[in-house]
C-alpha cells in the first residue's frame, strides 16, 4: 500500500479510537471540540447518501453511524471532528438523506417525522424545518430537512412524492401559496397560481 494511504488508513483508526472514548457518556459535543485542522482525507458522500473510502463505498453501517456523529459543517466546508483533529472531507449535495416519513395527525396537528440513512429520527418543525430547492435542469423542486447544527438531509425523490401529497394551500404574506404543514410551521413549496399554470 502507498505510504499515503497507510497514513490515512492510520489516521481513520486514530479517529475511529477518538469517537469510541468521547461517545461512551452519550452523543459526541462536536460544537465543543476545537482541534486543529489535519487537512483533507479521502471520504465523500455521493449525491445518493453513500460515504466513500478512497473511492470505495463504507459498507459498514456501524462506521458509517460513528462517523455522521462527529460531522460538522463550517461555512462551505464538512469536517470529521474528534477531540484531537479535524479532517475535511467532501460532500456531493447534503450529508444524510431522508429515507422514511411517518405522518401523524391531520390539519393544524399534522406532524412529519422523517428517518435518515444513519437511522436518526427527526420530526419536521421548530429547529428542523424543511426547505425546497429549485432544481435548474428540471425546473422540480427538491426538499431538505434539517437535521442539526448546519447539517441537512436530502428527501428522496418517492418521499418528495409523499410531500406534496399531503401539500395544502395557505396564505402566506398575502400570497396563495402551496406547501406542507408539520409541528405547527407551514414550509411553502411554490405559489398555487404557477402549479395552477402547470395542471391546465
Amino acid at each position: 500500500m502507498p505510504a499515503e494511504g497507510k497514513t490515512e488508513n492510520r489516521a481513520i483508526e486514530r479517529m475511529t479510537e477518538s469517537i469510541k472514548a468521547a461517545s461512551d457518556k452519550g452523543p459526541p459535543p462536536v460544537h465543543l471540540w476545537n482541534p486543529p485542522d489535519c487537512g483533507e482525507i479521502d471520504i465523500r458522500i455521493g449525491a445518493d447518501g453513500t460515504w466513500y473510502y478512497q473511492k470505495t463505498p463504507i459498507g459498514r453501517p456501524g462506521l458509517v453511524r460513528l462517523f455522521a456523529s462527529i460531522l460538522r459543517r463550517e461555512g462551505n466546508r464538512y469536517y470529521l471532528v474528534t477531540p484531537v483533529e479535524k479532517c475535511a472531507i467532501a460532500v456531493d449535495d447534503a450529508p444524510f438523506m431522508a429515507v422514511e416519513m411517518r405522518d401523524h395527525g391531520a390539519g393544524v396537528a399534522r406532524r412529519l417525522t422523517f428517518r435518515t440513512n444513519v437511522d436518526d429520527w427527526v420530526e419536521c418543525g421548530p429547529g428542523h424545518p424543511l426547505r425546497f430547492e429549485l432544481q435548474a435542469c428540471s425546473g422540480g423542486l427538491k426538499p431538505y430537512l434539517h437535521v442539526r447544527r448546519d447539517l441537512w438531509a436530502k428527501v428522496t425523490r418517492a418521499l418528495s412524492f409523499d410531500l406534496a401529497a399531503l401539500g395544502e394551500t395557505r396564505s402566506v404574506g398575502g400570497a396563495a401559496m402551496f406547501g406542507v404543514a408539520s409541528g405547527g410551521e407551514f414550509y411553502s413549496m411554490a405559489r398555487a397560481e404557477d402549479l395552477e399554470a402547470v395542471g391546465r
